[in-house]
């Protein structure tokens, strides 16, 4: 088994959702600078993400180590919302949201540096947004400033009155899914 598990990303929701499943992890932001000019949704795409996110640390690495990539997309209509262009560009992905079911993907991709073996994997889960009024979204928008989160929001600050509801993996919704992870994680061995 490859020694320490790395985990390509500088994201703190990822890493404390890591902190919870009892992992001992390192971070390694990933130096890998995202291709944000596909807006059109495939699993393959996000997948590619996730893997050259985790595949440009290897390079960087003094040991064994098991790698983490991951990435996450919001998705609506087929169309990637990715992280906001300043306050304009949050209230426009969050008008968009505005009471409708929109779907959200994390890929994740293990490495092993030893065996470059790959193993990846991807979650979809589901959220519908409650109709939410102009002065709502700058609210959120202002007091939360969610210009690190794709889609424009993390579920897990949202007010009361913003989602509806949600199917499928809480975690996965808020960057990462620890069941997912922790399969993966053993396929890697």
């Amino acid at each position: 088994m490859a020694g320490k598990i790395i985990l390509a990303s500088s994201s703190p929701r990822r890493a404390d959702i890591l902190g919870k499943c009892n992992l001992k992890f390192e971070i390694m932001p990933s130096p890998y600078i995202e291709d944000h000019t596909t807006t059109v949704f495939s699993y393959d795409f996000i997948e590619t993400l996730a893997y050259n996110k985790a595949n440009a640390v290897l390079p960087l690495l003094s040991e064994p180590s098991i790698v983490i990539g991951a990435d996450t997309v919001v998705v609506l209509d087929n169309e990637i919302l990715g992280k906001p262009d300043g306050e304009q560009g949050a209230f426009d992905m969050l008008k968009k949201l505005s009471g409708k079911t929109h779907f959200v993907v994390t890929s994740i991709v293990v490495i092993n540096s030893e065996t470059n073996e790959v193993k990846k994997n991807s979650t979809t889960s589901y959220v519908t947004f409650e109709d939410l009024t102009d002065e709502q979204i700058y609210y959120y928008i202002r007091n939360f400033k969610p210009f690190d989160k794709a889609g424009s929001y993390g579920i897990q600050e949202m007010p009361d009155g913003y989602i509806k509801s949600y199917t499928g993996d809480l975690e996965n919704i808020i960057g990462i899914s620890s069941s997912s992870l922790t399969e993966l994680l053993k396929k890697a061995e």
